[in-house]
């Protein structure tokens, strides 16, 4: 009894879901959860090795995935991820948008190249996912946007300057973007992680920078990819998430917390 509750409020069974991102660490983790719960994940990311790595993973758990390729610094390179999504499945009802990167110099150091990488890949692709995919979830019954937002989208930390006023846009333009499709049944919502070891942010989290996060996280301790899986479940889910749409959803051990 308990299990089929929890199938019918949480569970992703014959629903499609594409991961861009899904080569990372997180995006990884997320793409393996929606596995887990039913969906068909497709695996959308730059790198095919860990790509396929990661496929073979939910694979191997029971779970149906591939991989595509995408260049989320593209539009037309988002729009033909959707097309071989649809060809290759037939629908797609949810979208996980979790490309990302960051750049570690000072501010007065930081060259406008770094900067717009940052905007192009962080920010702009969020815009194309979710212009692109919203677009055809509201011509085709609904769906679902999970955008992927940081601690920093509030709170401003050095050395990440463009990150986080690129994760402040996502929050905000997930705002607006939630307004617009709202009438078409497509909810889009932020999962705002607190600090999470990845690529994106290895090269700043050296002894003393992670002495000053500990002391300012109630858990005192970094979080753990399969950590995000719970709060994406929810947020995604046709039944569970079904009246929460323009949120901002943060899991951070706390951190949010010391500073609110």
């Amino acid at each position: 009894m308990a299990n089929s509750y929890l199938e019918d409020l949480f569970g992703l069974q014959g629903q499609v879901a594409v991961v861009i991102g899904g080569t990372g660490v997180l995006g990884g983790a997320l793409a393996e959860g929606l596995g887990g719960a039913g969906a068909k994940v497709v695996v959308a990311g730059g790198n095919q090795q860990r790509g396929k790595a990661c496929v073979k993973r939910i694979v191997d758990a029971g779970g149906q995935a591939l991989f595509l390729s995408v260049d989320v610094s593209q539009r037309q390179s988002i729009e033909e991820l959707l097309a071989a999504a649809l060809k290759q499945c037939g629908q797609v009802d949810m979208l996980v948008n979790c490309a990302g990167v960051n750049s570690a110099s000072s501010y007065v150091d930081a060259s406008d190249a770094d900067w717009q990488r940052v905007i192009d890949i962080n920010l702009t692709g969020t815009h194309w996912g979710c212009q692109i995919f919203g677009a055809h979830m509201a011509a085709h019954g609904g769906g679902s946007i999970l955008n992927i937002g940081s601690v920093t989208s509030h709170l401003p930390l050095s050395r990440v300057f463009a990150y986080s006023a690129s994760k402040a846009a996502v929050v905000s333009l997930t705002q607006n973007v939630a307004r617009e499709f709202a009438p078409d049944g497509v909810r889009v919502n932020a999962l705002c992680p607190g600090f999470f070891p990845a690529e994106q942010n290895r090269a700043i989290l050296d002894e003393t920078r992670t002495a000053s996060i500990m002391s300012q996280t109630p858990m005192a301790r970094f979080g753990e990819p399969e950590e995000l899986i719970g709060a994406t479940l929810l947020l995604l889910s046709k039944k569970a998430g079904s009246f929460i749409t323009g949120a901002a959803y943060y899991v951070d051990g706390g951190f949010t917390a010391m500073r609110f």
